[in-house]
């Protein structure tokens, strides 16, 4: 990981489970772990490095993280297979479309392509 100055360069999450939290990331979209003992692993290949905390804590909020995929309709075909489940009907993101993700974490992640192609439409 190359840091700059002022940039984000890391993340971290809770979470309630550490092997089911992997098993889809790195099934849906390719992330690499690296475990750090029992109660953490730290994710790359994602766009932004970071990581997962064990909690047994209520999660609830976090952070907003916007996920770019180039083909909206593909994505969301993984994310089901991989037992995922979309949260509501697609939306209008940056004009064009997009659709949320309710992740393992409790929190919303939101797709998005951002691009001037407007005849892309999702399905829920």
């Amino acid at each position: 990981m190359t840091s700059k100055n002022t940039l984000i360069n890391y993340v971290e999450f809770k979470a309630h489970d550490l092997e089911e939290t992997k098993t889809f990331y790195s099934q849906c979209f390719g992330w690499v772990f690296i475990d750090y003992g029992p109660t953490y692993t730290a994710f790359a290949e994602s766009g932004l490095e970071g990581g997962f905390e064990l909690s047994d804590e209520n999660i609830t909020k976090g952070a907003l993280i916007v996920l770019y995929h180039h083909d909206l309709h593909q994505i969301q075909e993984i994310i089901v297979n991989a037992g995922g489940k979309l949260l509501g009907k697609s939306f209008l993101f940056l004009e064009d479309a997009g659709f949320i993700l309710p992740t393992l974490l409790g929190m919303n992640w939101p797709f998005g392509r951002i691009n001037n192609q407007k005849d892309v439409t999702t399905k829920s």
